[in-house]
């Protein structure tokens, strides 16, 4: 199976055993996929061979690596409200109210969009990587959101993909990877400086996610913050309830999370592990109910034409996996990872859907605070 070679490590004192298996899954992104250009990844060997030509030949401790960004600087930042930028892009002939979204801010992290063997992370004046970012996944997944929210999405000194299947004794790759958490942390900071008050969404995509699963773990969960969370979305990778966060196991739950790894049975890479959240898409539910392809509101890819195509997928949840029966569309047909791995879909597929559940998290969160200050009142 492909994913013998996804393995790494979140480095953290006493969890090391229980965050390896998460490491087999790490999350690749679709960008960092399309970078690498290898659309005939179909096999475990091609997978094996695609790592060998990116591993860096340098160690961590050895390799150059830049100062670490300054967040006060919106050059620093894939999205933020006050510049223009992909984030911005809606759906063709979709529009939303713009003036909802000044209430909420969200703090989105990017999957790996950094392919390359040069260093263990992304040098951020690495033009070509911050391009892939913003025309890939800006547009087609933290774009998701600019209907319920002020979109902030951080660049940061990412993991290059070589770090989820580095085995070295001197551990390059969670070395890396622990780097990259720490400009998330500091981007984080910043973000919350800038929103003191407001209430937040936290989201992310694959090596996204996973620094946003720390990130809920060590800076949300039993803070002020967690008073503010509308809801957490850290899709595409191996998370389970450590973090401490619940489950979110309604459409309007608040205060809890929400993940999923889409696959069709029997995929040649599981990007999931058991005891993994599963939330289906379509239903906000962790039951094993099947949803079928009418309860999808409409996938949406950039990459193609933006059109939004309802029934695109179905979905229903087993083995803490999301299962897709059939994709009703020819513009989901690139499954690097094999054939039935739709890792680079988990947003494209229900994309309508996760508009619709955002907005209505912050209505209910809204509701909430107006129901407490009644009682208090009176």
């Amino acid at each position: 199976m492909a994913k013998h070679w996804l393995i790494s490590a979140k480095v953290k004192t006493g969890e090391l055993e229980r965050k390896m298996n998460k490491w087999k899954i790490a999350g690749i992104s679709l960008a960092g996929l399309v970078v690498a250009g290898w659309a005939f990844v179909n096999s475990p060997l091609m997978m094996a061979a695609m790592f060998y030509f990116i591993a860096p030949s340098q160690s961590f401790a050895e390799d150059q690596r830049q100062a670490a960004p300054d967040y006060t600087n919106p050059d620093y930042w894939a999205a933020r409200p006050d510049k223009q930028d992909s984030a911005d892009v809606q759906p063709n002939g979709f529009s939303t109210d713009t003036d909802a979204s000044a209430n909420v801010a969200v703090f989105f992290v990017h999957p790996t969009t950094y392919v390359r063997s040069d260093h263990w992370n992304q040098p951020l004046d690495h033009a070509a990587t911050n391009k892939t970012t913003d025309d890939t996944v800006m547009r087609d997944q933290a774009s998701v959101f600019n209907g319920c929210c002020d979109v902030y999405a951080p660049r940061y000194r990412q993991a290059t993909l070589f770090s989820f299947s580095d085995t070295s004794e001197a551990k390059n790759g969670q070395q890396a990877l622990a780097h990259a958490y720490s400009d998330v942390a500091a981007a984080f900071e910043q973000f919350l400086q800038e929103n003191p008050e407001r209430p937040i969404v936290l989201a992310g995509h694959s090596q996204g996610s996973h620094h946003l699963d720390q990130l809920i773990e060590e800076q949300v969960v039993g803070t002020d913050v967690e008073q503010r969370l509308v809801a957490a979305y850290p899709i595409g990778f191996s998370v389970d309830t450590s973090n401490g966060l619940p489950v979110c196991q309604s459409a309007s739950q608040t205060r809890c999370q929400v993940t999923w790894n889409t696959n069709a049975e029997g995929a040649n890479v599981v990007l999931a592990q058991p005891g993994d959240i599963c939330v289906n898409p379509l239903t906000w539910t962790t039951d094993a109910v099947l949803a079928g392809h009418e309860a999808n509101l409409g996938g949406v890819t950039f990459g193609a034409s933006g059109d939004i195509e309802p029934g695109v997928a179905d979905a229903r949840c087993q083995d803490s996996q999301l299962i897709v029966s059939e994709v009703r569309s020819p513009n989901y047909d690139f499954m690097p990872f094999g054939a039935g791995n739709y890792h680079i879909y988990d947003y494209s597929f229900y994309h309508m859907n996760l508009r619709q559940n955002v907005q209505a998290r912050v209505e209910a969160f809204f509701a909430d605070q107006a129901e407490s200050t009644d009682a208090t009142l009176n």
